[in-house]
């Protein structure tokens, strides 16, 4: 009877996780079709793909690597896909879709051979801190920007927003709210805290404009969009460079982001393996690649810790086909405090960093500014790799030092200068 009565009350709180997971990234089935759509995806096919990826994606590292992980078209790499593969490089979103494919590919080559081991042991610990602590601070810039609370200033980049904005105001309210449950150790804080500040908005008539008009008949035409890789150009210059730029994103933002999300470091190697599978699958569904939320530390904090979490938000993301327009009732401003929460109990692990050696220390600062101030989670892991073995170089503590890292950071040049110049 008292095991009955543990499971029970674990089950309840893995679903409460779930839900809570679901609630903070359920804006990328808005806010991902948007950005594809300047790729020249159609929105309102884009957001079917972008649910049906999230669906398969999360059954998948919950019944493969029973991880608290929800896995979701990126954020970043979709700015990749359209910005950078598509829009600067002139490429058509056929052919960004077969760069993913291509990219995925050797992503789950790695992700099932002994190479993604020899990754994963050659990145210093320090390195590794830096990652997670620098995707906190992140999560704390995007949960102040959907708080409305900081703006792209005038004279600065960032200045403080106005106390007159009703979101400001709503996201305060529901920051202070989630504070308090949380500190009083309320099981599901983090969800109860977002529904009562969508409630508290509804009334106050505080509400995010919707942005896409998408009904379920639209699905009919879903195919149009389905396994549409485009390969004409993959022996062109161009080409292969989009690839190796995409595939360095995909592998270390995927190391990066479950080294410093999953509770239990032994099912690394599977969450990585549900990462890259459910990559190439997004890509024939006809969407960027799907990687691992950094939003899924709001459910790990609620008290996810297994799979059960990440399959039910994959039910969440299902439903959500038939709940679209309901998902605009959640304000951003009910997201916001607990994205901001999330991120700053990230940042406790800054506490294990060995500030004695500058050598160590340095490079994790630089991934943990680099992250936020880029907004591109690649790009400071590329100044943190970059960095690392120069710094032994300079020292003359290159002797003690995994060899792979000189060729990690030779390859995260190589990504940047790329990167930079298109």
């Amino acid at each position: 009877m008292n095991r009955l009565k543990k499971i029970w009350a674990e089950s309840k709180e893995e679903v409460i996780a779930g839900i809570t997971s679901f609630f903070a990234i359920s804006y990328i089935i808005i806010v991902n079709p948007l950005i594809l759509a300047d790729a020249g995806i159609p929105i309102n096919l884009s957001v079917f793909a972008t649910i049906f990826a999230s669906v398969i994606g999360c059954f998948i590292i919950g019944f493969w690597a029973n991880i608290p992980i929800v896995l979701t078209p990126g954020m970043g790499i979709n700015a990749f896909f359209t910005y950078t593969i598509v829009v600067n490089m002139g490429f058509s979103w056929q052919s960004a879709i077969g760069i993913s494919f291509l990219s995925s590919l050797i992503f789950l080559f790695i992700s099932f051979t002994p190479i993604v081991e020899l990754l994963t042991e050659a990145i210093p610990s320090t390195l590794k801190t830096g990652i997670t602590v620098g995707i906190g601070l992140f999560l704390v810039q995007i949960g102040l920007e959907k708080a409305q609370l900081i703006q792209r200033g005038s004279n600065t980049f960032v200045e403080f927003g106005s106390l007159t904005n009703p979101h400001a105001l709503l996201s305060i309210f529901g920051l202070l709210l989630s504070i308090f449950l949380f500190v009083k150790k309320i099981n599901g804080a983090f969800f109860l805290g977002i529904i009562f500040t969508t409630i508290v908005g509804v009334l106050a008539n505080i509400q995010d404009a919707a942005t896409i008009d998408v009904k379920l008949e639209y699905l009919k035409d879903y195919s149009s969009i389905l396994f549409k890789p485009d390969f004409s150009q993959m022996f062109s210059i161009p080409f292969l460079l989009a690839v190796f730029s995409m595939s360095m994103i995909l592998i270390f933002e995927s190391i990066g982001l479950l080294e410093g999300l999953i509770p239990q470091p032994h099912s690394l190697r599977r969450g990585l393996q549900a990462t890259s599978v459910t990559a190439l699958i997004s890509a024939l569904l006809g969407t960027s690649p799907t990687v691992a939320a950094a939003e899924s530390a709001a459910g790990i904090e609620s008290g996810g810790k297994k799979g059960l979490t990440a399959i039910v938000a994959g039910f969440l993301f299902l439903l959500s086909l038939f709940f679209i327009p309901l998902l605009t009732y959640v304000p951003q401003a009910a997201i916001a405090p607990v994205i901001i929460i999330t991120g700053s109990l990230m940042m406790k692990q800054l506490a294990v960093i060995n500030y004695d050696d500058f050598t160590e220390w340095f490079p994790a600062f630089l991934i943990i500014v680099m992250i936020p101030f880029t907004g591109s989670i690649a790009t400071g892991l590329s100044f943190g790799f970059i960095f690392y073995p120069l710094m032994k170089l300079f020292s003359n503590d290159q002797k003690n030092q995994n060899k792979i890292m000189y060729v990690l950071g030779l390859l995260f040049l190589i990504n940047l200068i790329f990167s930079s110049t298109i």
